[in-house]
């Protein structure tokens, strides 16, 4: 991951030190500068400054410096920021259609989700983004949420049973954890160690990375491989931004976003193989292969009270029969 990002800023220096650019399009992430989603974007910016002979560059603004990602997302809408990358779930009550990809274990794995974005049903959705003045440009890879708890392995759903989970304050997921047989418990994040520490909870569930850089693995060493959710990340542009360029130009955009969404989930796919080894290290139990049908057999309540207009359950249904 580290010879990616030196080479991706590498490329930048060394052209933008040596052209002047016509078109300067200011992008917003509210990640830390180095965190894949950030990086991904740097590669889109390396690409198009060399497609374009130095003619556009983009300036990548990390770590919140234009705002948090609702704000930043508005901004966009308006033309004030040119890109933005956001979650789909920070797109909810803009785009409803992305509601559907909160629901528990809609992809089978990370190539899934991968096939689905990258083919017609993520141009659809682009499509519905468009009509709130956003061009989708590229999907990136926001990784996939497990389980883990201080108490005992999770290897089948009855295992669950009882057990205490933060979760964050969304209906979906305490819905998800009562349909599972556990408890749900909303609490703030920075929270959790400490409730984990001290029994309030018994475990949470998150990606990777953000297990082991919690720390969380230190009190909560039983991790679950079950990922059952895996919300996209994207790349969107502000349409007004989006018009002013030539068909030409935004050609050259739209493939340098491409392009860097390979890099951003190779970086992402390192970032969680390297947690991954470190918790190992530090004592955790890693739970694989787990047979996942009854857990998302278990989910038919949710998806009933969440999935209910004929389009979302038409959504779901190709989702599913993408291969």
């Amino acid at each position: 991951m580290k010879f990616l990002m030196t080479t991706v800023a590498g490329l930048l220096a060394s052209v933008s030190f040596a052209t002047a650019c016509e078109i300067t399009l200011r992008s917003s992430d509210t990640h830390p500068d180095g965190y894949p989603t950030v990086e991904g974007v740097k590669a889109m910016a390396a690409e198009i400054l060399e497609t374009s002979g130095g003619r556009i560059c983009i300036e990548v603004f990390p770590a919140s410096q234009l705002g948090e990602e609702k704000d930043t997302i508005e901004q966009t809408q308006f033309g004030v920021i040119d890109l933005v990358r956001a979650s789909f779930g920070t797109f909810n009550d803009i785009v409803p259609v992305t509601q559907t990809f909160s629901l528990p274990y809609l992809f089978r794995n990370v190539d899934h989700m991968h096939a689905v974005m990258d083919g017609p049903i993520g141009e659809e959705i682009g499509a519905q983004f468009e009509e709130r003045d956003l061009v989708v440009l590229a999907y990136y890879d926001g990784g996939a949420r497990s389980f883990y708890n201080s108490q005992r392995p999770i290897n089948t759903i009855e295992d669950l049973a009882g057990l205490k989970f933060r979760v964050i304050q969304n209906d979906v997921f305490v819905d998800m954890m009562d349909a599972l047989g556990a408890v749900a418990t909303p609490m703030p994040y920075g929270e959790v160690y400490s409730a984990i520490q001290t029994g309030v909870i018994d475990g949470a569930e998150n990606n990777y990375p953000s297990y082991d850089s919690s720390g969380h693995a230190e009190v909560a060493k039983y991790f679950t491989l079950d990922e059952h959710l895996m919300v996209p990340e994207l790349v969107a542009m502000s349409k007004t931004s989006w018009d002013a360029l030539t068909p030409e130009d935004q050609t050259l955009l739209r493939d340098a976003a491409r392009n860097s969404s390979t890099t951003q989930r190779q970086l992402w796919a390192e970032a969680e193989a390297a947690s991954e080894e470190a918790v190992i290290e530090a004592g955790a139990e890693i739970v694989r292969d787990i047979d996942k049908q009854p857990f998302i057999d278990a989910m038919a309540p949710v998806y009933e009270k969440y999935a209910t207009s004929p389009e979302a359950q038409d959504l779901v249904e190709r989702i599913r029969a993408t291969e």
